[in-house]
């Protein structure tokens, strides 16, 4: 029949909207009670106006246009909006969408991709005629349409297929000026880019755009920035310590901006920093019938990635991981083809058979290193095959081999022959790249590395210390591009690079001055968005970068740390930790070669001090610092931890801290003491204690001064608390009462004292409080001395203060901290460097941290007593005689000792007997407490062996 070979497709022509100003004004049907209009768009986005008309013989109008990614429409009279109805969503996401409008009466209908369940209709009180143009994209400027200029804009992106009254619009004819006119549009082709590809956002950073730019979004990912380029988290758990963070668990980041990404680690912030890596096997697990043909091979699979591993251990200073082999009749190195029966594998997918506490070049264990296993014809405790349980226990701590990702055992299929192995956590200690630094002696020095060279992305972090005005910290050169930071003035640091559109400058002023000697942090990052900078904790400053602009930095020569190639002045102080694009720079070897430069840079502590806490003393170390809390009554490494340390006071006791300036200049001089304190004046104090006693009157803490005045807080005879300060040796004390209940019913009572001039404020067991006014004075001259227990100079005390003195404090004292004095733990912890002087019987205790009970239910054995003569020199005979009744005590005390140490021993060795027969019979039943089993039978075993024994009681 009559057919052609051809396909003739309607013509499509698309028209671009290049900017908010662009618009086409096509003729419409005027005076029409319907209005029918469609088209499809294409953009990026969020807002802009689609299409709007003037209605006829009405001031009002209509506009369709996106918000926020869907399309709305808007009619509307002068000061009132008829309608305003909503379809679709995520409609400018660079794909084409349709849009129809239909308007017919008195109802109006918008209908989104062809789909109803994306159209919107509303009824309008009001009969539409339809206008004389319709304007798509936006209108003129000189205001034809009301509410056309609105706060969202013009649209930007492309149309097509636009049809007025079911008549497509011939697109050609507009672009000869046959039909309708435009402004700023470009006919026949769809100009729009897509910025999302390739897509510049980093590490899994979610793109959108809009006509002019592109934007990342960072959720999620661990990153932040422009580009989701720099990490949210630290590179290592030192440092997050040195940002004063404590003990827990933290996301890190091993390779900074690198493309590992981050995961969960335990930080345990002690005197060193210990990073802790977990794996998927850590219990005890027993093996059996494991032979050559069939071995029992265990893999483990870590909270890292092998790479992420890899880049923590080679920051970290030292890491190390337990391997503990227990056997029975099981072999590791005992060969007889010259094979190993047991072995392990690490990160490389290396074989190895050196064992825990071995070291990689010899086939040992432990034990074979020191020559201590069991039978010295074998370098392992195992290999001595014997029948019944012995161990090779040992830290592995050969870093390129870390961690263990595999274990094979193969002589466990002999009658009786049993294994059980343990591996635990990877520990890695410190990070070498943190502290790794450089000391720039000569402004002509300098230090040179390699650098970036065609990257995207480029980021600078270091730490820096001068006392110098200005100063190039590093600058790179290319044949056009270039990348320089420099400390300006005393206080501004300036970042400035060129990649070829033009020299740019990001810079950052500081408040204060930036040569002060101290660490301050730094931190530039260029890419295709922005540039930006950041000084210490100040607001970051950025600049944009041209959208269509170079994005890559084409630098061919080295970078110079520290100085310049072009001889600019160079940099006069240290800098640390050194990164380029998360990669740290190794200043110490370079510097060891350079002249000028030397490793290493001292002085920690005049930036990091002020980490040290509640009286904790900042200690210099080789690398780093660390807080020495000897003298404080917290601990931890920033002398934070608070601690319950308790002791039971006997009668008599006395605990006396003289206060360290008055303590070490007495020791060397024969002058009044009073001429070197004199000048030491407190104006305020801050007490706290915990107590638990039943005696009444009780003294519970004493301050003395070389003028008389004091502070004493003593339990009276009805139990009540009293609180006397003597501020003016010339009047009587300011005497405060605490009556609210006795104080001396045995439970634990703790008491807050905080006084600010004559302001006194009181708190008891954190619910009452109290407020006082001192009228003896508000400074506390010369403090000499705190007293604990009973005073043995009671020379300056009043009536009340003797009387409770008269036997001191029997109980326990607790949490006992004046200022940041810690009496208690310098007289238990340090009293041979603190300036304590303990006189009587004092106990350490947990009294303080019980509930109840008699306070000398919980004394421990740690006894410290004056050893230069009784306590009361005025009754010789009544000591000896307590003296005596003591040794009879102490005589009995341990006959019964001994008799019950025969009975538990008897019960002992009966429990065991009747455990290991029952164990006998259950065998294997209970397989998930393996550990727990193992720990049994190994106690039999040692029990037996006790067995074969004698004892001699």
């Amino acid at each position: 029949g009559n057919m052609s070979f051809s396909c003739l497709e309607p013509q499509v022509v698309p028209v671009t909207f290049l900017s908010s100003s662009s618009y086409l004004a096509l003729p419409g049907m005027p005076r029409q009670d319907e209005v029918f209009v469609s088209f499809q768009f294409r953009t990026w986005n969020k807002e802009g106006l689609l299409l709007s008309s003037k209605l006829h013989q009405s001031s009002g109008g209509f506009l369709l246009y996106l918000s926020d990614g869907k399309v709305k429409i808007n009619l509307h009279k002068p000061e009132r909006v008829l309608s305003d109805i909503t379809a679709g969503t995520g409609l400018n996401n660079g794909q084409w969408h349709s849009v129809s409008l239909s308007v017919r009466r008195n109802r109006i209908s918008v209908l989104v991709d062809n789909d109803v369940t994306l159209s919107a209709h509303a009824s309008i009180p009001l009969q539409i005629y339809s206008g004389d143009v319709l304007y798509f994209g936006g209108c003129p400027s000189n205001g034809v349409i009301s509410k056309c200029n609105t706060s969202f804009g013009g649209f930007q992106g492309c149309m097509r297929l636009i049809s007025i009254d079911h008549k497509a619009v011939d697109m050609i004819s507009v672009q000869q000026n046959r039909f309708g006119n435009f402004s700023d549009l470009q006919i026949d082709l769809c100009g729009i880019t897509d910025r999302c590809l390739p897509n510049y956002c980093e590490h899994g950073g979610e793109c959108s755009q809009s006509w002019n730019s592109f934007y990342c979004n960072c959720a999620n990912t661990g990153y932040q920035g422009a580009t989701c380029h720099y990490p949210v988290y630290e590179q290592s758990c030192e440092a997050y310590k040195h940002r004063g963070n404590t003990s827990g668990f933290y996301n890190i980041d091993s390779d900074g901006s690198g493309p590992l990404g981050p995961f969960l680690v335990y930080c345990n912030m002690t005197d060193a920093t210990w990073t802790i890596i977990q794996h998927n096997s850590t219990n005890l697990t027993r093996v059996k019938s494991a032979n050559r043909d069939n071995p029992h091979t265990v893999f483990f699979k870590y909270s890292a990635n092998l790479d992420q591993l890899q880049a923590t251990i080679n920051h970290a200073e030292h890491c190390e991981q337990e391997l503990t082999y227990y056997c029975k009749k099981s072999r590791l190195l005992n060969k007889t083809d010259g094979m190993p029966l047991s072995w392990w594998i690490g990160r490389t997918n290396e074989t190895h058979t050196y064992w825990g506490g071995s070291l990689p070049a010899v086939q040992k264990c432990a034990c074979g290193l020191e020559g201590s296993c069991i039978d010295s014809q074998y370098y392992c405790n195992c290999d001595a095959d014997r029948d019944e349980w012995t161990n090779d226990t040992g830290f592995l701590s050969y870093k390129e081999h870390l961690p263990v990702t595999e274990i094979v055992i193969t002589d466990t299929d002999r009658p009786n022959s049993e294994a059980a192995y343990k591996l635990g956590p990877l520990l890695c200690r410190g990070d070498r790249t943190f502290w790794n630094s450089a000391s720039f002696n000569t402004e002509t020095s300098y230090l040179h590395f390699p650098t970036f060279h065609g990257e995207l992305s480029a980021d600078v972090s270091f730490f820096f210390k001068t006392t110098a005005s200005s100063g190039v910290f590093l600058e790179n050169l290319g044949i056009q591009d270039f990348i320089r930071i420099e400390l300006h003035s005393p206080s501004e640091v300036s970042f400035s690079f060129d990649v070829g559109n033009g020299p740019t400058e990001v810079i950052v002023q500081s408040l204060t001055s930036l040569n002060d000697n101290q660490w301050h942090y730094v931190k530039a990052e260029r890419n295709v968005k922005e540039a930006s900078l950041q000084i210490d904790q100040l607001p970051q400053r950025s600049h944009s970068a041209p959208p269509d602009g170079h994005i890559r930095l084409q630098l061919n020569s080295q970078l110079f740390v520290g100085g310049t190639a072009s001889r600019q002045k160079g940099f006069l102080g240290c800098i640390r930790s050194l990164q380029l694009n998360g990669m740290a720079l190794d200043l110490e070897e370079r510097a060891k070669i350079t002249p000028g430069v030397e490793p290493g840079c001292p002085g920690h502590c005049s930036s990091y001090g002020n980490l040290c806490h509640n009286g904790g003393k900042c200690r210099e170390k080789h690398i780093g610092f660390s807080c020495d809390c000897t003298f404080s009554a917290y601990s931890g490494p920033f002398c934070k931890k608070g601690k319950h340390i308790s002791a039971y006071f006997g009668t008599g006791t006395s605990v006396t801290y003289n206060f360290q300036e008055y303590y070490t200049l007495a020791k060397n001089s024969s002058s009044h003491a009073s001429s070197f304190y004199a000048d030491m004046t407190l104006n305020r104090e801050a007490v706290t204690l915990a107590f638990r006693t039943t005696r009444t009157p009780s003294l519970l803490l004493y301050v003395s001064s070389f003028y008389k005045e004091y502070l004493s807080v003593i339990l009276s005879r009805n139990g009540t608390l009293q609180i006397r300060y003597k501020l003016d040796s010339h009047q009587d004390p300011d005497v405060f009462r605490i009556s609210f209940k006795s104080m001396a019913d045995g439970q634990l009572q703790h008491v807050k004292i905080n006084r600010e001039e004559e302001m006194l404020f009181v708190e008891v067991n954190q619910n009452e409080k109290m407020t006082f006014i001192l009228s003896s004075g508000t400074e506390f001259n010369a403090i000499k001395s705190l007293t604990l227990g009973k005073i043995l100079d009671n020379s300056d005390v009043d009536e009340e203060t003797m009387k409770a003195n008269s036997q001191g404090f029997i109980g326990c004292l607790s949490s006992v901290q004046f200022n940041h004095i810690a009496p208690l733990k310098a007289a238990l912890h340090h009293s041979s460097s603190a300036p304590v002087i303990v006189k009587g019987r004092f106990t350490e205790s947990n009294c303080g941290t019980l509930a109840g009970g008699d306070s000398t239910s919980s004394e421990t054995t740690h006894l410290f007593a004056d050893h230069s003569g009784p306590i009361d020199e005025g009754k010789p005979l009544a000591n000896a005689i307590r003296s005596d009744s003591a040794i009879i005590g102490g005589v009995i005390a341990v006959v019964i000792f001994i008799l019950l140490c025969i009975t538990a021993i008897a019960i002992h060795i009966y429990k065991k007997k009747g455990i290991y027969s029952k164990n006998e019979a259950k065998g294997s039943e209970n397989e998930d407490s393996a550990e727990s089993a193992l720990k049994s039978e190994l106690s039999m075993q040692n029990t037996a062996n006790e067995n074969q024994k004698e004892y001699f009681f």
